[in-house]
């Protein structure tokens, strides 16, 4: 028997003694975060979403993609539009998504959307689609009635979609914003061999991931001091010593919150600094191999993150004067480096920098190195080490880890604690961008700590890092600029959530937010009854006044 057939009204179609009527969204707001529709839409009510999607081939997505960039790019040039931020906004989109479509995280999908009231009268249909209405715009929605074209809204679908719609009803969606639509929404990630991360907020279900099998290996946990970061950066190094074999931990640890953690992690503690025995030569850098101008290149970036203020022509000065430095016979000493550049013609100020080396507070490091430090994991103190100097120290080490790194088999992981240390200069925070894309390819992944992400967002570099990052752990902070928001794809609630999220001396765990590919998981960071006692006795046991390992809840 066929179906009964409908009958058109001003905005609604009656069909089978129901009323049909349709809502379309003429336009979609910028953001809107996953599983929306859920609370949008009450189950007590008759509401219907309708969709349909066509997948578009990747070249012609690009295209299409690249085509909408350059309109945009071109209108910011003209100049006169009042939407600049929103022109500049759509151009940085379509770059980031033309990325993402290149590197096949994304695809784009022609899809029509229509959202639908449906009940046993005209009344009660229109109250529900009101309702929907008002919903949608609070959220910056802008949606419309079809009130001529209900009909065609509501007829069935084609399978290549060639058939009439009303305007609004088709779209050009990425797969993220196509998934947003889905109501129910489980974002649970559970990847065999990885670590339990943290719990979900909404439902307790466990995050667990393996750095092991994606393209990066490299997190950052930023958050601000007593939000966790040094227990959470210690809970996963623990459980990754477990569940990786023949895993060898370095942790770098300027503020002396690691010591306790050598312990538990199988690892050396090695201090640094004026008292601690002579471990490592600034101007011996083993990474370069030995080729002189390869590591003069890298001295030279050391002495950058002591001094930032140096100026490209000193720096090009101190590059050649090590060149030679390295290339004679005799044992390369900061005292050599400084008589070298005072005999230039125009030494400039240089002879006076490096006199903290010749009679300075930094004239410790001149000592012949006694003895390399062990095998095999490690603790770097550089609690020692006066403030001003911890970044130089910290680019010095790093670079003797990396030749490490390279020269041994098998996993390694390596923590960076007060990262933000060489953020901030763009010579710095290449070079640590450089390490983290590098490492990779000799079985190492990196943790990254530090305060606030807007140190990283200053420099190019620093940029490049954040993006290089696979997941990113967003604990407490105590406000989110709108440069972090727009570039981790924050939404306004979850921009407005982190500055609240609780901190573990107030809800006994870790709240915060972990970026991992398109999603966005709001989770706790907790640690089983052994976990957390080894833990809490050994950060305890070299706690700062700037600790914020203040433990995380118990299963």
């Amino acid at each position: 028997m066929s179906d009964p057939p409908a009958h058109e009204a001003e905005g609604h179609v009656v069909r089978g003694g129901r009323c049909d009527a349709p809502l379309l969204v003429r336009k979609l707001p910028r953001e809107v975060p996953f599983g929306f529709l859920s609370r949008l839409m009450p189950t007590s009510r008759s509401l219907e979403l309708r969709m349909q999607w066509h997948p578009i081939p990747r070249e012609r997505a690009i295209g299409t993609v690249r085509s909408a960039r350059a309109v945009a790019e071109t209108e910011l040039e003209a100049g006169g539009s009042e939407e600049v931020a929103e022109l500049e906004l759509e151009a940085e989109s379509a770059h980031d998504l033309e990325r993402r479509l290149a590197s096949n995280e994304q695809r784009l999908f022609r899809v029509g959307l229509s959202l639908h009231a449906v009940a046993p009268n005209r009344g009660a249909v229109e109250r529900d689609r009101t309702d929907l209405v008002r919903r949608l715009s609070a959220l910056g929605f802008v949606p419309g009635i079809p009130r001529y074209q209900a009909a065609a809204a509501t007829a069935p679908p084609s399978l290549d979609g060639g058939e009439s719609r009303p305007a609004g009803y088709w779209h050009t969606l990425p797969t993220d914003a196509v998934a947003a639509f889905f109501p129910f929404v489980d974002e649970a990630v559970l990847e065999p061999g990885g670590v339990l991360i943290g719990l979900l907020l909404d439902d307790a279900a466990p995050v667990v991931l393996d750095r092991w099998r994606h393209a990066s290996y490299s997190w950052g946990v930023f958050g601000a001091t007593g939000s966790g970061k040094s227990f959470a950066a210690a809970l996963l190094a623990l459980r990754t010593r477990w569940m990786t074999p023949g895993l060898e931990v370095y942790v770098l640890d300027p503020l002396g919150e690691f010591d306790g953690l050598a312990e538990p992690l199988g690892a050396t503690a090695v201090g640094l600094g004026p008292s601690a025995p002579a471990r490592f030569h600034p101007l011996d850098v083993p990474a370069a191999g030995g080729d002189p101008r390869e590591r003069a290149s890298r001295v030279v970036v050391a002495l950058r993150a002591l001094y930032p203020s140096l100026a490209d022509e000193e720096a090009a000065t101190l590059d050649a004067a090590v060149v030679r430095l390295l290339e004679g016979t005799e044992r390369p000493t900061f005292a050599r480096l400084a008589a070298l550049i005072a005999s230039e013609s125009h030494p400039g100020r240089l002879p006076a920098l490096l006199d903290v080396f010749v009679a300075g507070s930094l004239r410790y490091l001149d000592r012949p190195v006694a003895t390399p430090p062990p095998t095999g994991s490690l603790v770097l103190g550089l609690h020692d080490v006066a403030p001003e100097h911890r970044a130089f120290q910290l680019t010095v080490v790093l670079d003797a880890l990396y030749a490490r790194i390279r020269q041994t088999d098998g996993p390694k992981l390596l923590i960076v604690d007060e990262a933000h240390l060489l953020a901030k200069d763009p010579a710095t925070a290449e070079f640590l961008d450089r390490l983290v894309r590098h490492v990779r390819h000799h079985r190492t992944g990196v943790i990254l700590l530090s305060q606030n992400p807007d140190d990283f967002l200053g420099t190019e570099g620093g940029r490049s890092l954040l993006r290089n990052l696979r997941a990113t752990l967003l604990l407490h902070l105590p406000e989110v600029s709108e440069a972090a928001r727009r570039f981790f794809s924050l939404t306004d609630s979850e921009a407005g959530w982190l500055p609240k999220c609780r901190l573990p001396k107030e809800a006994g765990y870790a709240e915060g937010l972990l970026r991992f590919g398109p999603s966005h998981l709001p989770l706790a960071v907790v640690a089983s009854t052994p976990e957390y006692e080894l833990l809490t006795r050994a950060l305890r046991r070299t706690a700062s006044p700037s600790d914020d390992a203040d433990g995380t809840a118990r299963l």
